[in-house]
């Protein structure tokens, strides 16, 4: 493979970037509002839990500047990653260019199982009750701000690229 950047594999990352960073952004403000919602207050230390999948919450907890940013890498980190999954897999699995609105809800969901049953089960956060309904709400929420933006782009992505621009890296 030759990984050079000619300027379509830099409008790919470009357009991974700038996807992953909204899809980032919107998911962090939904999450804001739905605490909110639950709780009737401002989720002032949610960046700090984020980090404490890596530090431990007895870490984290203790908060600043650094840990909220840590936080908020580890956010955008995450978020940028299946963006650029859903846009190397987009040109290789064909079912994913069926109908990007329905993909885009499906990869919210799929981003939520794997984070829900894989990832997070890998972190010293501590592990929370099953709760069906609040599972599928936050599933449904990340095929919103998450999974259709990110569909969407990499459709109009590889529908503006020609095909032999979007799979050479």
């Amino acid at each position: 493979m030759d990984f050079k950047l000619c300027n379509k594999n830099k409008k790919l990352l470009k357009t991974i970037a700038l996807t992953g960073l909204f899809v980032g952004t919107t998911d962090l403000i939904a999450a804001y509002i739905s605490q909110f919602i639950k709780t009737g207050q401002f989720a002032d230390k949610m960046l700090y839990y984020i980090a404490g999948g890596a530090l431990g919450l007895e870490t984290s907890m203790k908060g600043g500047f650094w840990i909220g940013l840590l936080g908020l890498l580890f956010h955008y980190f995450i978020a940028v990653f299946f963006t650029a999954l859903f846009f190397l897999a987009f040109p290789n699995v064909r079912f994913l260019s069926i109908n990007k609105y329905l993909i885009g809800l499906l990869y919210g969901m799929f981003v939520g199982s794997v984070m829900t049953f894989i990832v997070l089960p890998l972190t010293p956060l501590p592990r929370s009750n099953f709760n069906l309904q609040s599972m599928l709400t936050g599933w449904a929420i990340l095929g919103m701000v998450l999974g259709l933006p990110i569909a969407v782009s990499a459709s109009w992505f590889y529908r503006d690229t020609p095909k032999e621009d979007s799979t050479t890296m």
